[in-house]
């Protein structure tokens, strides 16, 4: 989807399920990671991350669409545009928006970790960020650590 294509798609669902234009600029960002869209509270215009149009589908991107045209609407209107108003719940809820962009990761993606161990007990730690051996100790026997290795391993409940 191109920029023009999409800056005509959010003026069609602003008409079509606000009743009122959108009269800013709409772009995709390819920067936004974790976030599905963003409003700009000084221009007012919208970004969009592509990876929820390419990975989750034209329905889920469009509840995206809806979501950050609740907070351009209200905010506009002067009435509670952040998440936490009551105004945008009810406003995201009539127009049936997204409230949260669904996970953009696979599913079984690895995950690489470094593994470390304790020259004392054997204890063998894993972490996501490398850390300085010679600053941490052991927290069972307060033996210093090894480095091993970054190894790459399943995503678990925790994670």
């Amino acid at each position: 989807m191109e920029t023009h294509e999409l800056q005509r798609l959010v003026e069609e669902v602003s008409l079509k399920h606000f009743k009122r234009p959108f009269r800013h600029k709409a772009s995709f960002n390819r920067r936004l990671r974790t976030t599905g869209g963003r409003y700009h509270l000084g221009s007012h215009h919208l970004d969009f991350n592509p990876k929820v149009f390419e990975k989750a589908g034209m329905e889920t991107f469009i509840g995206v669409i809806k979501h950050e045209l609740c907070h351009y609407h209200l905010h506009l209107n002067g009435k509670g545009y952040q998440h936490k108003d009551r105004d945008f719940k009810n406003l995201l809820e009539e127009v049936d928006g997204l409230r949260y962009t669904p996970s953009l990761k696979e599913p079984d993606q690895p995950i690489k970790v470094w593994q470390y161990r304790c020259r004392k007990c054997g204890s063998v730690a894993q972490r996501r960020r490398r850390f300085n051996t010679a600053k941490f100790v052991c927290a069972r026997c307060q033996g210093r650590f090894e480095l091993l290795g970054e190894t790459e391993t399943k995503k678990t409940a925790v994670d």
